[in-house]
């Protein structure tokens, strides 16, 4: 079983997943929000590397990745940011970015350096599974889950191949579009996960537009985990301390550890 795996094998439990890109707003941030994150009760990090045609991404964290571009932020420095925060926190780190910075910096060398970074898995939206099998061998290789996404619009053939391939969990788009903050989630989320469950064995978890507690907890009543990224990059440069950002997370833990 992975660590990744092992998030979810804990009854009941309701993992907690944070994403954050790395070097926004800067290198120091990324070092101390990860720990912060864990601390308030994160089960997984995501480290975006940033790219410049984040096509999944709405306007938060594409802000966020031309900001880390701007600092020199490259994929071999989130690799290293990585490596130093995996001695510094126990739970999983997930990259998430794009097929293009990995293929440039060369699949199989990019999975070796992420096991030696003791990087966890890897999330790339724009990797449909019917053309992932070489970075699945490489990255099975390095003991590194490689994460597919699903969105409301998939087929059942997709669903079908997604539950074949994705290791770790299945990341579910909530919606039909890109990331960032939304005021309410789809009416049709509840049908979508179950449309899913069907068919995967693996723990389903749902991103994209979660921004609220009262979000958060509606995902858990039907959902395996909850993935939270814009609204913490917005904290985080509202307020440089952090600490509207551990008060976010510790209060997504409680409302996630009540009774569902």
């Amino acid at each position: 079983m992975s660590r990744i795996s092992s998030v979810f094998d804990r009854p009941k439990h309701k993992a907690l997943i944070a994403y954050v890109t790395v070097g926004y707003p800067s290198i120091e941030a990324t070092l101390k929000v990860v720990p912060l994150l864990v601390r308030n009760g994160c089960d997984i990090v995501e480290l975006g590397i940033p790219f410049s045609d984040p096509l999944a991404d709405g306007v938060t964290i594409q802000k966020a990745s031309f900001c880390a571009l701007g600092n020199g932020v490259t994929p071999q420095l989130c690799l290293d940011v990585a490596k130093e925060l995996s001695q510094q926190v126990t739970t999983p780190l997930v990259f998430m970015t794009y097929y293009n910075p990995i293929f440039s910096y060369g699949l199989e060398k990019f999975c070796i350096q992420c096991a030696r970074s003791s990087v966890d898995g890897l999330i790339i939206p724009d990797l449909p599974p019917d053309e992932g099998s070489e970075l699945e061998t490489i990255s099975q290789r390095q003991n590194l889950d490689l994460i597919y996404l699903l969105a409301p619009t998939s087929s059942q053939e997709r669903i079908r191949l997604v539950a074949e391939r994705s290791r770790g969990f299945i990341y579910l788009v909530s919606v039909t579009g890109v990331t960032g903050v939304r005021v309410a989630l789809p009416a049709d989320l509840e049908q979508f996960v179950a449309r899913v469950r069907k068919v995967a064995a693996q723990p389903l978890c749902v991103g994209f537009g979660i921004s609220t507690p009262e979000q958060a907890r509606h995902v858990a009543g039907i959902a395996d985990g909850v993935i939270v990224g814009s609204r913490i990059l917005q904290l985080m440069e509202a307020d440089d301390s952090f600490t509207s950002v551990g008060n976010f997370v510790h209060g997504l833990r409680q409302v996630l550890d009540e009774p569902h």
